[in-house]
């Protein structure tokens, strides 16, 4: 038995690392004494990297401890190491870990426990450290990391082993990407290190539950959120069959396109559409005025100031203001085309099982709103129309796929929340709001520019866009758009009404935001203004995650693939589609306090981007057409671009 000795907030804990069979024998003693005192064990695993689906991924050791002792069991060495934390995985009634999503999977895959047998029993630390205060160190919070919480509640010193192996990697010339599945499996730190994570993932939970006590936090939520960080993980178990050969293609193509738009920049003297400082003096040379600065001191040529100057909105539309700026509408393709090679058409030809399915990261609890992230590829960033990328991610073979969203849901949740008398009747008559919104302010005679600044107003409210930013976003006088404002104001006053209520309450709070479903949301103090954001964006994200909840319990979860945004992404056997469809939108649509919450069920062909394809009227129902004519589809979305 190896045994490591350190020192915890001032007090001795201790890590068992056993070699033999003999070893191991004290470890379920060990494990016998916990289940009989119902003690909570926190559990943790070493792996070789973080691509739990990768073919090359490996379960390196198993570790479990409480407040002052941990036991690493390293499973990688033999059958029976791995067998003895089996043993405990299943016989361990309480258990609590950091981030549970990525440990349950890799335990379902690597070590043969399933998903829902072991995350019931799961308390996650990373779901209670949000409940408590969702920001970011650069927001004014501690974080989510472990670490990071630990040295905040439990001992300054708690990073310090991962800098001492992080310096070790270096040390043996190995980088932190691939030092844990490269260095020696009874290295003494590394064994530390793993130890001590259970050791303070224990000491975190009970600090964590009294801040949550103390908030006033109820464990109803904490019971809801654990239950989505489960289905979202079987949802990323279950994974999406990728177009290999399309995604070949698709970075080929990717490659050519920014190569093209490069081309194009060139001829503005632009040699790197990345160098910000050739950008800047080449659109100043065409006489475009730049006033905006980075911290540094340079003009800013991001790609707000650049869609603004390519007379684009936010979804890469025309919005036909001004003469679009050839060299800004230059780089912006080029620098999108490249960005999307790498994060989308390499991660997906890269990044797949033996199976040829990708799987991506579903974080049920990301931004500090709670609305949910997807990575590995980033789905949620794509732009809602485009069918590019989403054209890769297919259904399983005889299957449809189905997407189903809400219609205008953050919109109808502001009217809920500010009892809007005006906009729950348009939504009860069922009146398109943006063409409501548009008549009460410029009257029947509207115009299409007209909706779309009505439109921008109201997403303004939800999104905490304000008059400049709209105005850069529609390529509209600043005066105009602060007239429409003051005009959405006026007929809807309740909206205006809740928005100082809700602030007033936030301040009165200590610069609190308090959600429907009892959720914490601090505010920053110079930004008290973003309280109705944060109120209708987590009661949203609330909405779709109670709406996949109810298709569990429907017992329609087998059929989901994907949340993104408001948007489920399913499939369902070629002749059921149809039905399922309409199922899924009927379990999704709800009242909410009185305002209707429908939903779009759609059912596409193959992929995802069929959806989308069949939209821009490139497609016909399925893929078929696209499978004969890749390159005439791409071509024509190039020729639109």
């Amino acid at each position: 038995m190896k045994h490591f000795p350190h020192t915890v907030a001032g007090e001795a804990v201790s890590v068992q690392v056993p070699e033999d069979s003999r070893d191991l024998d004290a470890f379920r003693l060990w494990v016998r004494d916990r289940v009989s005192t119902g003690e909570i064990v926190a559990c943790d695993t070493e792996t070789t990297g973080l691509d739990t689906f990768s073919p090359t991924f490996r379960l390196r050791a198993v570790q479990f401890g409480t407040a002052y002792e941990a036991w690493v069991l390293p499973v990688e060495i033999s059958a029976e190491m791995l067998e003895a934390a089996r043993w405990a995985l299943r016989i361990l009634q309480r258990l609590t870990i950091h981030n549970a999503p990525y440990d349950l999977l890799v335990l379902d895959r690597h070590a043969g426990i399933p998903l829902e047998l072991l995350g019931p029993r799961v308390i996650d630390t990373r779901v209670l450290a949000h409940l408590c205060d969702p920001r970011q160190p650069q927001e004014g919070g501690v974080g989510l990391a472990l670490k990071a919480l630990c040295a905040e509640y439990v001992d300054p010193t708690a990073p310090d082993t991962q800098g001492d192996l992080t310096a070790i990697f270096n040390g043996m010339g190995m980088t932190k990407s691939n030092g844990f599945a490269k260095i020696h499996i009874w290295h003494e730190t590394y064994l530390l290190y793993a130890g001590l994570d259970v050791i303070l993932g224990s000491r975190i939970l009970p600090v964590l539950q009294r801040r949550l006590t103390k908030y006033g936090v109820s464990g109803r939520l904490v019971d809801f959120e654990h239950r989505v960080m489960r289905l979202c993980a079987t949802m990323e178990r279950r994974g999406m069959r990728v177009d290999q050969d399309y995604v070949r293609g698709l970075v080929s193509r990717l490659e050519d396109e920014a190569g093209i738009h490069s081309a194009r920049a060139l001829r503005y003297g632009v040699t790197s559409v990345n160098a910000t400082a050739q950008v800047s003096a080449a659109l100043l040379g065409m006489g475009e005025k730049l006033t905006q600065r980075t911290p540094s001191g340079a003009l800013k040529v991001d790609k707000a100031i650049l869609l603004d100057l390519a007379d684009l909105d936010d979804q890469w539309q025309p919005r036909e203001t001004r003469t679009p700026n050839p060299l800004a509408d230059a780089v912006l393709r080029s620098k999108r085309a490249g960005k999307w090679r790498t994060s989308y058409g390499i991660a997906l030809r890269d990044g797949l099982d033996s199976e040829g399915r990708s799987h991506c990261k579903i974080n049920s609890l990301q931004a500090r709103t709670a609305r949910m992230s997807i990575s590995n590829p980033p789905l949620q960033q794509l732009p809602s129309g485009d069918w590019t990328i989403r054209r890769a991610l297919m259904a399983d073979p005889g299957h449809r796929i189905i997407s189903v969203d809400y219609s205008a849901v953050e919109m109808r949740i502001l009217a809920s929340l500010a009892d809007e008398t005006q906009m729950k009747r348009a939504i009860a008559e069922g009146r398109d709001l943006h063409d409501f919104t548009a008549e009460l302010i410029w009257g029947p005679g509207f115009t299409k520019r007209h909706r779309k600044m009505g439109k921008g107003v109201g997403f303004g409210k939800v999104y905490g866009g304000g008059a400049t930013t709209l105005s850069r976003q529609t390529g509209a006088p600043l005066a105009e758009v602060q007239a429409a404002i003051a005009a959405y104001d006026r007929v809807y006053p309740g909206i205006k009404r809740y928005s100082r209520r809700v602030q007033r309450e936030a301040r009165a709070a200590g610069y609190v935001v308090w959600t429907p479903s009892g959720r914490r949301l601090p505010l920053d103090r110079d930004r008290v203004y973003a309280a109705t954001n944060y109120a209708v964006q987590s009661t949203a994200r609330d909405v779709l995650c109670q709406a996949l909840l109810d298709l569990e319990d429907a017992g329609l979860a087998d059929y989901m693939l994907l949340p993104v945004h408001d948007e489920l992404v399913a499939q369902a056997p070629e002749v059921e589609a149809e039905e399922i469809a309409r199922e899924i939108g009927r379990i999704m649509a709800m009242d909410f306090a009185g305002v209707q919450l429908d939903t779009d069920p759609d059912v596409g062909g193959a992929s995802w981007g069929s959806l989308y394809m069949k939209q821009a009227g490139v497609m016909t129902d399925h893929d078929s057409w696209y499978a004969a004519h890749p390159d005439a589809a791409h071509a024509a979305e190039l020729a639109r671009a």
